[in-house]
């Protein structure tokens, strides 16, 4: 546990000049400097990343995660990771191993700074005392929904309650019954007194406690009464004597109500400061909805690569430095936004490209015979592994006289602007022959189920000596050699770009799903050196994207996530 006490020495010790660059430079990092300029704090930045634990983290709690840690980093300064865990009846400790996954992965680390509010309800309960005792907070005994239908309008005052002026001594001893369990749930909340005619009405006496009996993740059955998440986060943030709490901007109307509590607690009053939140297109942000699709079955659970939580993109393939790269450049400002899901793409496509070694993987195969090929014969072709990247070397694949070729490939009756293999025509296979058609076999459907072709032994390696050219290269895979497996190809899991927007009122965001996000290709064929990838394995399968071994892989049988296409097929396809 980390002694608050240290925290001014710890951080004069780990102070660098770490100012950012300029264009990174946004409102949240203008603040900090000045900050550091007028010596406020003591020149001190501690963040805080405050998830509470009732879901898995998404991709817009990615960009909070890389804002406060990454701030912490740039200044020299510190980042706690702190669970909100004042809502016992949703929250789980399945929820808060993942968030500390995730966190990891994305490349960060708390050290000893791992808190949870229930670290502090002794604190949080002597503190509401404290606020009776200066007659700053009273229990209330009306139902909830009176008290939501007293609290007025915007434009009207609300009512005080009946209740609002007990005596500091009954007050008191009925707060120290609701903990001691005397009472049933919904016969009292704890409510502070300010302003029931005040023209923000989050301050008209909101609730701080309210009876729960619940069993809680870290403390058990020690408590039955729990704060709110308004009155535990500023005085978390406090205890933990954090300088700038930076939240996304649904919680700039709370701010008034986290300085009202510090102040008349007249204890450390960080500073909280709110920025744009992370929307995407096609996606959907909200924790009770994604947690409606894992419970309906509609997904295969919080991971299922469709998901945009982030161990679901990390299960797709998503590399850690794509997602803050992605999260770097989006941007820190005071207007909500949505971005397009291809940002992403883009990101993910930039940095798998330079990182991802290429392999051959057909997903749609129809045999190819060599027929003047030697029969019996394997060779041993070089393949580059990564064109970005000389140090990932080459390995060897291996050809014969009996191949498989992507079945799209192949036209016999080819329009004019498709290039690729057709009768009496002549591609390359990649790292290896030129090779043309010179018949076909079919079913007795007519369907293609063999393509024969003749080689020219003096192309090995791709090229001709006599210079002669190819408008198509295909890839291919040994039929001999090749390891079968299953492919899943995932898309967006929404069909509209703003998952709520509906024509029918009748219907729901549901009815926007898109019923095309996954296709499973079982029986695709690799290339022999993908026999031994296991889970979390990244590679560029040549001319059809971006793949990453699933969680389903067993030994010698891969599965594979696509990850991303190498261009943005959606939107071509949209545009059709």
């Amino acid at each position: 546990m980390y002694h608050f006490g240290d925290l001014a020495l710890h951080q004069r010790k780990r102070q660098t000049d770490m100012t950012p660059p300029s264009e990174h430079r946004d409102f949240v990092r203008q603040i900090i400097e000045d900050d550091n300029a007028s010596g406020k704090w003591g020149s001190r930045v501690h963040t805080r990343f405050p998830p509470e634990p009732n879901g898995y983290l998404h991709i817009g709690h990615a960009k909070s995660i890389c804002l406060n840690f990454g701030i912490a980093k740039e200044y020299g300064g510190l980042c706690n990771l702190r669970f909100d865990d004042t809502n016992p009846e949703k929250e789980d400790v399945e929820y808060v191993d993942s968030i500390m996954e995730d966190v990891r992965w994305l490349g960060f680390d708390w050290e000893d700074r791992l808190f949870y509010a229930s670290d502090y309800f002794e604190q949080l309960y002597a503190w509401a005392e404290k606020l009776i005792c200066d007659g700053k907070a009273y229990v209330c005994s009306l139902s909830l929904e009176e008290i939501r239908s007293g609290r007025g309008t915007p434009t009207e005052p609300g009512a005080n309650s009946i209740y609002r002026d007990r005596s500091v001594e009954e007050n008191l001893d009925l707060f120290r019954r609701m903990r001691a369990g005397e009472f049933p749930e919904g016969a009292h909340v704890l409510r502070a007194k300010i302003d029931m005619a005040h023209k923000h009405m989050l301050l008209r006496d909101p609730i701080m406690y309210r009876i729960r009996f619940a069993e809680h993740h870290r403390t058990g059955n020690k408590w039955c009464i729990y704060p709110t998440y308004d009155y535990t986060h500023g005085q978390s943030d406090s205890l933990e004597k954090i300088t700038h709490s930076i939240c996304t901007l649904e919680f700039e109307n709370h701010r008034p109500l986290y300085d009202w509590y510090c102040d008349a607690l007249g204890i450390h009053h960080p500073q909280q400061i709110e920025f744009n939140r992370l929307n995407l297109t096609y996606t959907m942000m909200s924790k009770r909805r994604l947690l409606e699709l894992v419970q309906a079955g509609t997904v295969t659970g919080w991971d299922d690569p469709r998901m945009p939580t982030i161990c679901g993109l990390r299960r797709r393939g998503y590399t850690p430095e794509a997602v803050r790269s992605f999260c770097a450049s989006v941007g820190v400002t005071k207007h909500n936004a949505t971005m397009d899901m291809v940002v992403l793409e883009n990101h993910i496509r930039e940095d798998l490209n330079k990182r991802a070694e290429r392999r051959m993987a057909v997903l749609n195969p129809v045999r190819v015979v060599i027929t003047n090929y030697p029969e019996g014969q394997i060779e041993e072709l070089d393949a580059i592994n990564n064109p970005e990247d000389p140090a990932a070397g080459s390995r060897k694949v291996p050809f014969s006289r009996e191949l498989y070729i992507e079945a799209e490939d192949f036209m016999e009756e080819p329009p004019k602007k498709f290039f690729r293999l057709a009768p009496g025509r002549e591609v390359r296979l990649r790292w290896a022959y030129f090779i043309t058609c010179t018949d076909v076999v079919k079913d007795a459907s007519g369907n293609v189920t063999e393509i024969r072709c003749t080689y020219d032994p003096a192309t090995r390696g791709g090229d001709a000596p006599d210079g002669r050219k190819v408008k198509a290269t295909l890839h291919w895979v040994s039929a001999s050699h090749a390891v079968p497996t299953e492919v899943r190809l995932y898309d967006h899991l929404f069909m509209k770009e703003d998952p709520d927007a509906v024509d029918d009122p009748s219907l729901d965001w549901k009815s926007n799903l898109n019923p095309n996000s996954l296709q499973i290709i079982s029986n695709a064929m690799l290339e022999p050196s993908l026999k031994t990838a296991v889970a979390g394995d990244r590679f560029q399968f040549e001319r059809m994207g971006y793949f990453c071994a699933d969680k389903d892989s067993q030994p010698g049988r891969p599965v594979f996530n696509r990850t991303v296409t190498l261009k943005d097929a959606w939107a071509k396809e949209q545009q059709k």
